[in-house]
C-alpha cells in the first residue's frame, strides 16, 4: 500500500489544525497529516514560514510521495523555498498541488488511504471540486472538464496524460524542447492543458505550447496522430521523465538581495536589485532603432513571402551567432533563451498567418509580419502567469530582428568609447548577451524585472543592474555621473560625496572579491597534497581564445576547427587556415595549443562536399578520422596549415574517432608526406611537433595500449565516449537519461585509458563535459588525469574544486565510484564524500 503523506500550509494555525482534524476523521488517523502554519509573532499570528514547512515535510517524509496542500499568498513561496532545503533527492518525491485546501486535503486522503500512488492522490485533490460543482450545477459532469479526445470510436487517438515538475513549469527552455520534439515527427501533435482547462493546441507551435501557461504541478493531455504517433508519445515522455535535463532548483533565480534601509537622498532613484554590485560611471543612452511599418498594396505576394522568408533565414543565422556567442560569455544553460528564439522563427502556426495575410489580402511583408508578432505578444501579455508574459521580451526582439532585415537596416552595434552606466527603456535579450562588461559598467533601465532573460543575463555576465526606475532618468544628458547598487536596487544621480564614498567602499570590496577569484583562477590548480593539474580550455573559434586566456586558461586542450568549414559553399584555403591557427597561437604565447583536425560528416554534412547516401546512424557513420582519409586533399591542407603555423610555438595535432590502430598509421603517413612535400619546399615548421588522439570510440579503449604506442598523448572524449559506451544517441529523449558521464561503465572506459597511458609514458587529458562538471572533479584527479580541458568560463569553478582536494581522498572516491550500479549512486556517493567548498582542513 502506498505511504503518501499531507502536509497542510496555511497563514492560519487554527484553519490548518481544523483541516487536519476534518481530513483526519475521514481515514481514522492511517495517513501521515503534518501541518505548517502561522508564525511565531503575537501581535500579527498569520504567515507562513519556510523553516516550519520544510520540518514539517521532513517530519512525514515517505519515498512514495508527499502532498503539500496550501492556502494562498505567501503559503506557495514559503513551500517552494522549502523544497529547496531538502536533499535533491527527496526534492523530486515532494509534489505542491494547487487543489482547494479543504476540499483538497479531504480528498488527497481518503485516495492516500485507499492505497492510490501520488499521481492518483494529486488527480483526486485536484478534482476536488468537481462533485460540488456538479451538485450546484456549475459544470454538468465531470468528463466536461477533461473528456478524451478520439477521432472516432473504432480507432482512438494515442494520447498520454503527464504532470509537470519543472520548478517554473514550461519556461522558454523546456517549451523549446518539447516543440523541437513534438516537431521531429510525422504524426500531428496537439497538447491541452487539464489544470487549466485550455483548448487543445498544436505541439509545433512554441507560442502555442508556451501560451497554454503551463506551472509546476499542471497536467497535461497530449495526443498524437500519424503513422509514428506512439514513438513520438514516448519521445515528449521522456522529456517529462528527464525532467527536460533541469536539476529543479530555480533558474539562475535573481539572489535574494538585502536592502540597506537609509534615508532617501538627493537624486535618489528606486528600481528593481535585478544583478549585484556597484557601478560608478558617466551614462550613455542606448535607444535600440525600432521599425516603424507602413502597409501598403502588393500586386504579387509571391515576392513579398519570398521576401518574408529571406529575412527569416538571414535573422536565424544572426541567432545562431549569438546564441554561439553566448554560450561561451555565459554558458550553454543560459544561453539557451536563444534556443526559443530560433523555434519562435521556424514556428509553422506563426509562419502559416503570416503567410495567409500576405496572399490574401496583397500587403507587404513588414505589415503581415508585423501582425502576427502582435497578435503573438498580445497573447502572452494576457496570460495570468507573470513569469510567462515576461516572455514577450523574446518575441519583441525577434520581431524587430526580422523587420529590421526586411528594411535592410544594419545591426545597431553599441560601441562604448569610454566605460560607461547604460540608461533604456529596457533592453532585449540580444542587446543584452552583446554588451562588453568592460565597457558597460552597469546597467538602469525603465521598465524589466529581475526574472526577465535580460537581467539573467546581466547576471551571468556579472553587470550590476537596476531596473524599474522613474522614466526621469532617461531625460538625463549623456555624461551624467551616475551611481547604481544592484544589490539594493537603487541608482543615484550626480550622487553627493558621502554616498559616493559609501558606494565606492563597497565597490572595493567587491572588485577585490572579484580579483581575488580572478587571480586563483589564473594560479596553476594544485591538490591540498602537492598535485598539480593541468586546466586547459576548449574552443571553437578565434574570439574564444581570448576569453580562454582572461579565464585562467594554461593552454588549449582542444581547438574544434569545424568553424572554418561550416556556414560557407568551399572549403578554407591553406592560408586562411594558417592565419586563424597563428593568430590563436600568439594570443596563448607559448602555452600549448592541440589542434583536432576536421571533425565532420555524418552527423555535420559540409555542404559543398557530396557525402552520397544519407545514413541511417551517422553517429556510427562516417565522421572524423574516418571522413579525413577519404578526403587525402582537403586533409593536407589542413596538416600543412597547421605545421606551418607551429614555427614558434607550442602546437599539437589531436586526431579525432579513431577506432582503430591502421587509421592511426594511415594519418601519420599522411602526416609524414605532408612533412616531407614542406622539406622539400624549404618551408620551415616544428619537426618535433606531437601527434595525438581523441579516445571516444569503445574500441579505442580496448587497444589503448596498442595506440599508445603510436601517439604522444590522449584526450578522453565523454561526449562521445558515454553514448557510445551506453548505446545511447544523446539527441534522443527517449534514451538521453541513459548518456551520463559518470556512469559507472563510462568512468571504468576512462579508467582503463589512463592505465594504458600512463604504462606507455604519454599524458592524457579529458575534454569532454564532464571535465567542466565540478562533481566530477574528484573522481577524475582520482583515476589519475593529467589535465582536464573545459569552456573557458569553468575554468575558475575547476580550479579552485582541484585546491579543495587531495590526490588519497580523490583516489579513495574514484575507488568507490567504479563499484557502483549506477550514475544516481555514484552522483549520490560524490556529494556524501566531497569536502564542502571553503573547508580545506578535514
Amino acid at each position: 500500500m502506498a505511504a503518501i503523506a499531507i502536509v497542510i500550509v496555511s497563514h492560519s494555525k487554527q484553519l490548518a489544525l481544523g483541516v487536519r482534524e476534518l481530513a483526519a476523521q475521514m481515514v481514522q488517523g492511517q495517513v501521515p497529516i503534518a501541518v505548517a502554519a502561522g508564525i511565531e509573532d503575537r501581535e500579527n499570528p498569520l504567515g507562513t514560514d519556510p523553516i516550519q514547512v520544510y520540518e514539517a515535510i521532513a517530519s512525514v517524509f515517505s519515498d512514495d510521495g508527499v502532498l503539500v496542500l496550501m492556502d494562498l499568498g505567501s503559503a506557495l513561496l514559503s513551500a517552494e523555498m522549502a523544497i529547496e532545503f531538502l536533499p535533491e533527492a527527496q526534492q523530486e518525491k515532494v509534489y505542491l498541488c494547487e487543489a482547494p485546501l479543504v476540499e483538497g486535503a479531504i480528498a488527497a486522503v481518503v485516495a492516500a488511504a485507499a492505497g492510490r500512488d501520488i499521481q492518483q492522490v494529486l488527480a483526486e485533490a485536484r478534482g476536488a471540486l468537481l462533485a460540488k460543482a456538479t451538485q450546484l450545477g456549475v459544470v454538468s459532469s465531470p468528463l466536461s472538464v477533461v473528456s478524451p479526445i478520439t477521432t472516432n470510436i473504432e480507432s482512438p487517438t494515442p494520447e498520454i496524460r503527464l504532470i509537470v515538475s519543472n520548478r517554473l513549469g514550461l519556461h522558454a527552455r523546456p517549451a523549446a524542447q518539447f516543440v523541437a520534439t513534438a516537431a521531429r515527427f510525422q504524426s500531428q501533435i496537439l497538447v491541452r492543458n487539464l489544470t487549466r482547462n485550455t483548448d487543445l493546441v498544436r505541439g509545433d507551435s512554441i507560442n502555442q505550447v508556451t501560451t497554454l501557461g503551463v506551472r509546476q504541478g499542471h497536467e497535461l493531455l497530449i495526443t498524437a496522430t500519424g503513422s509514428d504517433a506512439d514513438e513520438a508519445l514516448t519521445a515528449l515522455q521522456g522529456l517529462f521523465a528527464n525532467n527536460f535535463g533541469e536539476d529543479n532548483v530555480a533558474l539562475n533565480s535573481p539572489p535574494a538581495f538585502h536592502h540597506e534601509v537609509t534615508p532617501t537622498t538627493h537624486g535618489e532613484l528606486s528600481g528593481i536589485a535585478a544583478s549585484p554590485g556597484v557601478a560608478i560611471a558617466p551614462v550613455v543612452h542606448y535607444q535600440p532603432t525600432h521599425i516603424a511599418i507602413t502597409q501598403y498594396h502588393v500586386d504579387n505576394p509571391d515576392v513579398e513571402w519570398q521576401r518574408l522568408q529571406t529575412a527569416i533565414n538571414t535573422a536565424r543565422q544572426e541567432i545562431q551567432a549569438v546564441f554561439s556567442q553566448a554560450s561561451l560569455q555565459i554558458g550553454d544553460t543560459e544561453a539557451a533563451i536563444f534556443d526559443a528564439q530560433l523555434l519562435f522563427l521556424e514556428d509553422p502556426v506563426l509562419l502559416s498567418a503570416a503567410h495567409q495575410r500576405i496572399l490574401d489580402n496583397h500587403i507587404n511583408a513588414e505589415a503581415a509580419w508585423q501582425a502576427v508578432v502582435d497578435e503573438v505578444a498580445t497573447s502572452y501579455r494576457a496570460l495570468e502567469d507573470s513569469y510567462l508574459q515576461e516572455r514577450v521580451d523574446d518575441v519583441v526582439d525577434v520581431g524587430q530582428r526580422v523587420l529590421r532585415l526586411l528594411a535592410g537596416n544594419a545591426a545597431a552595434n553599441l560601441h562604448l568609447e569610454e566605460p560607461a552606466i547604460l540608461v533604456a527603456t529596457d533592453l532585449t535579450p540580444s542587446d543584452t548577451a552583446g554588451l562588453d562588461p568592460t565597457k558597460v559598467l552597469g546597467i538602469c533601465t525603465t521598465s524589466g524585472s529581475a526574472t526577465s532573460h535580460s537581467a539573467i543575463i546581466a547576471r551571468t555576465l556579472g553587470i550590476p543592474a537596476v531596473l524599474g526606475v522613474d522614466a526621469q532618468v532617461l531625460h538625463l544628458a549623456d555624461g551624467t555621473l551616475m551611481a547604481l547598487d544592484g544589490e539594493s536596487g537603487r541608482a543615484w544621480v550626480e550622487p553627493e560625496s558621502d554616498i559616493l564614498d559609501l558606494l565606492a567602499a563597497k565597490q572595493s570590496a567587491w572588485q577585490t572579491a572579484q580579483q581575488e577569484a580572478r587571480a586563483t583562477a589564473h594560479q596553476p590548480a594544485i591538490t591540498r597534497d602537492g598535485r598539480q593539474v593541468s586546466v586547459f580550455a576548449n574552443i571553437g573559434s578565434i574570439n574564444d581564445v581570448q576569453v580562454a586566456v582572461a579565464s585562467g586558461a594554461e593552454g588549449v586542450g582542444l581547438l574544434r576547427t569545424e568553424f572554418l568549414y561550416l556556414d560557407r559553399t568551399s572549403a578554407p584555403t591553406e592560408e586562411e587556415q594558417l592565419l586563424v591557427y597563428q593568430a590563436i597561437a600568439q594570443v596563448l604565447d607559448n602555452r600549448p595549443l592541440i589542434i583536432r583536425t576536421l571533425d565532420v560528416g555524418g552527423d555535420k554534412p559540409l555542404p559543398y562536399l557530396r557525402v552520397g547516401l544519407r545514413e541511417a546512424n551517422p553517429f556510427l557513420g562516417w565522421r572524423g578520422i574516418r571522413f579525413c582519409l577519404d578526403h587525402p586533399e582537403l586533409f593536407k591542407t589542413q596538416l600543412r596549415a597547421i605545421l606551418r603555423a607551429s614555427v614558434g610555438h607550442q602546437i599539437k595535432i589531436m586526431l579525432p574517432m579513431i577506432a582503430t590502430v591502421t587509421e592511426v598509421r594511415a594519418a601519420k603517413v599522411i602526416l609524414g608526406e605532408v612533412q616531407a612535400e614542406l622539406n622539400q619546399a624549404g618551408i620551415s615548421f616544428d619537426a618535433a611537433m606531437k601527434v595525438g588522439i581523441m579516445v571516444e570510440v569503445p574500441s579505442a579503449v580496448a587497444i589503448a595500449d596498442r595506440l599508445a604506442a603510436e601517439v604522444d598523448f590522449f584526450s578522453i572524449g565523454t561526449n562521445d565516449l558515454s553514448q557510445y559506451v551506453m548505446a545511447s544517441d544523446r539527441t534522443n529523449p527517449r534514451v538521453a537519461n541513459l548518456v551520463d558521464a559518470l556512469h559507472p561503465a563510462v568512468l571504468r572506459m576512462v579508467q582503463q585509458t589512463v592505465q594504458a597511458a600512463h604504462r606507455a609514458g604519454i599524458s592524457v587529458g579529458l575534454c569532454g563535459e564532464l571535465a567542466a562538471d565540478t562533481l566530477a572533479t574528484p573522481i577524475l584527479l582520482g583515476l589519475g588525469l593529467d589535465e582536464l580541458s573545459v569552456n573557458p568560463q569553468s575554468i575558475p569553478g575547476v580550479k579552485q574544486a582541484i585546491a579543495r582536494l587531495s590526490i588519497v581522498e580523490s583516489e579513495a572516491i574514484a575507488a568507490s565510484a567504479l563499484q557502483q550500479d549506477s550514475a544516481l549512486d555514484v552522483r549520490e556517493l560524490i556529494s556524501t564524500s566531497v569536502t564542502p567548498p571553503g573547508n580545506t582542513n578535514s
